[in-house]
């Protein structure tokens, strides 16, 4: 009887520890996992470490957590593990090369986007923002280049209308899992051959930040629907009201004209808010000190906030 796979795992956020579930519940021997150092996190700023290093801990899997791969003391602490593969998922370092020749399989990357669309740091986000039909998880092997590998295994889904970035990662986390099991399979059992990625059709996806979710209602409406589905649940668009900060976690398409930022209607429907083309119906808000709330319970309870002529996204008067 031949002996298990020695897969290392390297990976940080709550997508990768979907995909860490599956390796734990695979025939394969996981012994060792990778993962970002420990970030300070919430109002206490304290230490908090990663979904993956919380998963292997409930399983006794050895976790590591160098600040580097670049140096020659953590590429020999990896090189003793003697890997066959290298599963690498959301893990945030970058794997330089003499990282990449040491599992006796290579390494084997578990990208959430259709490459060679969406390379880079927030492809699931870019492409609810783009208005992409579709998104999926594409599995590659990696080489030095940011996600230029070739491709082992795809498989889709559709971006809906209703998508938001949380709803799109939740079902890639799932999707993601079994191909990277299957890819696996199919490397070992050396039925699986590449398919080099066509560079003239790749588009990065630019990393997240709060900057670019403060709304600028000058756009079409039809690319800021996009935009708050797309940040939310992270960084949330947002904006100003009266001066106070206004966080828009969901809105529709609507028909109305106006001054951009103009509050042009509001009912229990939601809020209407000129844009630069069309409107947006903001349905779901949140206020400073408070939760988020449908918008019929804040035009119930706070009426006066929201009153006709107002321009949201200007300094207090």
């Amino acid at each position: 009887m031949t002996e298990p796979l020695r897969i290392v795992f390297a990976g940080t956020p709550e997508f990768a520890a979907e995909h860490l579930k599956a390796l734990l519940a695979s025939p394969y021997d996981i012994v060792a996992v990778y993962t970002q150092p420990d970030r300070p996190a919430g109002r206490g700023q304290k230490l908090m470490p990663s979904a993956v290093k919380q998963l292997a801990l409930e399983h006794n899997i050895p976790v590591l957590q160098p600040p580097t791969l670049r140096n020659a003391e953590a590429q020999a602490e990896m090189a003793a593990l003697k890997p066959d593969l290298l599963v690498v998922v959301a893990y945030g370092l970058i794997l330089p090369q003499a990282v990449l020749d040491i599992p006796r399989l290579g390494c084997i990357n578990s990208h959430a986007s259709l490459l060679p669309r969406w390379r880079g740091a927030a492809p699931i986000q870019r492409a609810v923002e783009a208005g992409d039909s579709e998104s999926g998880v594409t599995v590659m092997r990696m080489e030095a280049g940011l996600d230029t590998g070739p491709m082992l295994l795809k498989v889709t889904t559709p971006i809906t209308a209703q998508d938001t970035g949380g709803s799109l990662h939740d079902r890639l986390a799932e999707l993601g899992p079994p191909a990277v099991i299957q890819a696996i399979a199919g490397l070992a059992a050396g039925t699986l051959q590449g398919e080099i990625q066509d560079d003239s059709l790749a588009t990065y996806a630019h990393k997240l930040n709060k900057d670019e979710a403060r709304i600028d209602w000058s756009r079409p409406a039809v690319e800021l629907e996009r935009l708050v589905r797309a940040f939310n649940p992270w960084p949330i668009c947002h904006s100003t009201l009266n001066g106070e900060a206004l966080k828009v976690l969901a809105a529709t398409l609507a028909d109305g004209k106006g001054t951009p930022g103009e509050i042009i209607g509001a009912s229990k429907d939601g809020l209407l808010v000129a844009c630069g083309e069309q409107a947006l119906c903001l349905t779901r808000l949140q206020l400073p000190g408070g939760k988020a709330l449908n918008f019929s319970d804040l035009f119930n309870s706070r009426r006066e906030k929201f009153a006709l002529g107002t321009i949201l996204g200007v300094a207090a008067q």
